[in-house]
């Protein structure tokens, strides 16, 4: 894999969305050509015609059964995987039938019914088999053969189609990318017209995305919830979603459960709480959970507000109070993630005063300070050091930012560090370019193994195979200094992939605190009503199979910035580093 990219669709990269964003954002849908059932039939275009007021607990057992029922056929039975029938309507024909069912034998029998109308299955020679050879995941279809859950001629039914299944693995609804295997979804519509509440396709919505995390999600074992629990949970606060942006609200929250930060409702950001088009003109970051100061944007100090002070309340809100209430629909790997995407709207609100309560030092201070438009100003800001990519500080050191460097200046940039004690690199910020081939090359002095990536498995969905290792090759002239590699919550995707493979280096430190935890090429899909997201399509470990998703690159050495060191100037990750690189 020594060709990435990343495409900046918001922020910074959404707010770092995403190491690699393979294949283009889908449009409603890739047309597959020919006469298809997605060109044949309309019956659901303008609306499923299902509405409802209330859910009943059968309902819900039901209408999650029906879920994983759909999902399962869409990627199982042959029909289905050669795209022989629009399957998001078939599910909304399908659905009134269900909500009708008085208990769990009529959804057995509703659900037989359905599959019986999709036709014998023709003869596969060869048929699929399960998945062979040393897995990261195997498909979690344990389901199919509970008999709490499903009755024996249900059980039956959806046997028979998972053991007659062609060999071929073909997908209608995904293919893998030729050349770094993360699924490209195709055929998934984005309804851009759908006119809402609409409870059906509101549910197709959640459906869509709950199968698309159980078979083609490398990271659905971390993501610390029980994925069917949060099927059963999430339908009924999704299917009563009375308007466009409380249903906008309701997937942001199931999307956040994931707990990936690549994963978000990328469309629907304007949503997510706190609601404003402005925002107070200051850069904020958590400094032991407390919301500081520190840097100010354009017309930033007609706010009145200094670096180091503390925001405290905002609109007569507690901030701890306003964290625990946003917190559902934050998705994020990890806290520092999360708090990091907080503090970078936690002044939004409606153009005009904002009401700030701040500690400065000891003083408790009230004022008001003046939102402005957002525009840019919205997300995370880099941390790194002002200046030019290269830099010199003094004795003896070479500090390089990876924000700005260009992989064509590598080479001069590693020719201009020859010769100092230690180089500094700079990670706490989105790499401006794929470099970790061409610097990590000068950073080793023999082959070294860095990572290791799984992918999924069209054959047999929910499995994830084992690829072989990534490795650095050794580039003259080596350097020989020592490498300290700066890294903290800002260091996401693309920045966490580069510090992973940078640190194998013989001489080389990781300093800093514990980066986003966020990694691998992304995979972008619709949702009904134009809305779009995206998953972290490959799974990145190190060689010895340890992850890195949600847990992070670790430092060798942690260091914190403090609020004193704010106050003061300092960059105490920077310092930390030189006075390990002069430590003999």
């Amino acid at each position: 894999m020594k060709w990435m990219c990343c495409l900046r669709l918001a922020r910074w990269c959404m707010p770092a969305i995403s190491f690699l964003l393979v294949g283009a954002v889908p449009p409603a849908f890739s047309q597959a050509g020919g006469n298809t059932a997605f060109e044949t039939d309309r019956a659901f275009d303008a609306g499923s015609g299902i509405a409802l007021d209330a859910v009943t607990p059968v309902q819900v057992d039901n209408l999650a059964m029906l879920g994983k029922v759909w999902g399962f056929l869409k990627y199982h039975h042959p029909l289905i995987t050669a795209g022989g029938r629009q399957w998001d309507y078939e599910l909304l024909r399908i659905m009134p039938r269900m909500l009708a069912a008085p208990d769990r034998a009529a959804c057995d029998a509703v659900l037989q019914d359905w599959i019986a109308g999709l036709g014998k299955l023709a003869g596969c020679d060869p048929c699929a088999v399960p998945a062979q050879g040393e897995l990261h995941l195997r498909p979690a279809l344990q389901w199919l053969d509970d008999e709490s859950l499903l009755g024996a001629g249900l059980r039956a039914d959806l046997r028979h189609i998972y053991l007659r299944r062609p060999a071929s693995g073909s997908q209608f609804y995904l293919r893998l990318h030729e050349q770094v295997g993360n699924p490209v979804f195709e055929h998934e519509p984005a309804y851009p017209d759908l006119m809402l509440p609409d409870a059906g396709f509101q549910l197709l919505a959640l459906f869509r995305f709950w199968n698309i995390i159980e078979y083609w999600a490398p990271y659905r074992d971390m993501t610390g919830e029980n994925w069917d629990d949060v099927l059963r949970q999430s339908l009924p606060r999704i299917a009563l979603a009375r308007d466009r942006a409380s249903y906008q609200l309701e997937m942001m929250a199931v999307i956040a459960r994931l707990h990936d930060t690549h994963t978000n409702l990328w469309s629907s950001l304007h949503v997510r709480p706190p609601v404003g088009q402005c925002q107070l003109p200051v850069k904020l970051r958590f400094i032991d959970d407390s919301a500081v100061v520190v840097g100010h944007r354009e017309a930033g100090a007609a706010t009145r507000l200094q670096v180091g002070d503390v925001i405290a309340s905002v609109d007569g809100v507690p901030v701890a109070q306003l964290v625990t209430a946003w917190r559902p629909y934050y998705a994020a790997s990890n806290e520092a993630a999360r708090l990091r995407d907080m503090a970078g709207k936690l002044t939004a609100g409606a153009c005009g005063e904002a009401r700030l309560q701040i500690r400065r030092g000891l003083e408790e201070v009230e004022l008001t300070a003046q939102r402005v438009s957002a525009g840019r100003q919205a997300g995370a800001d880099t941390h790194d050091r002002e200046g030019k990519t290269f830099q010199r500080l003094g004795d003896n050191i070479a500090y390089l930012k990876l924000s700005t460097l260009k992989r064509a200046d590598v080479a001069a940039q590693m020719a201009a560090a020859a010769g100092s004690r230690g180089l500094i690199i700079d990670i706490r910020n989105y790499p401006s370019e794929f470099v970790v081939f061409a610097l990590g090359a000068y950073l080793v002095d023999r082959p070294t193994e860095f990572a290791r990536f799984t992918k999924g498995d069209p054959g047999n969905p929910g499995a994830f195979h084992w690829t072989g290792t990534e490795v650095l090759r050794p580039q003259a002239p080596h350097y020989a200094g020592k490498v300290m590699l700066l890294v903290d919550e800002v260091s996401q995707s693309r920045a966490e992939y580069t510090a992973m493979a940078l640190r194998v280096a013989p001489r080389a430190k990781v300093v800093g605190s514990t980066t986003a935890g966020a990694d691998g090429n992304s995979s972008p899909f619709s949702l009904p009503g134009g809305l779009s997201t995206l998953i972290s399509g490959i799974g990145i470990f190190y060689p010895d199979r340890r992850p890195t998703q949600r847990v992070g690159i670790i430092p060798d050495i942690e260091v914190r910035p403090t609020l004193a060191g704010i106050r003061a100037g300092r960059d105490e990750v920077l310092e930390a580093a030189i006075a390990e690189i002069r430590r003999q």
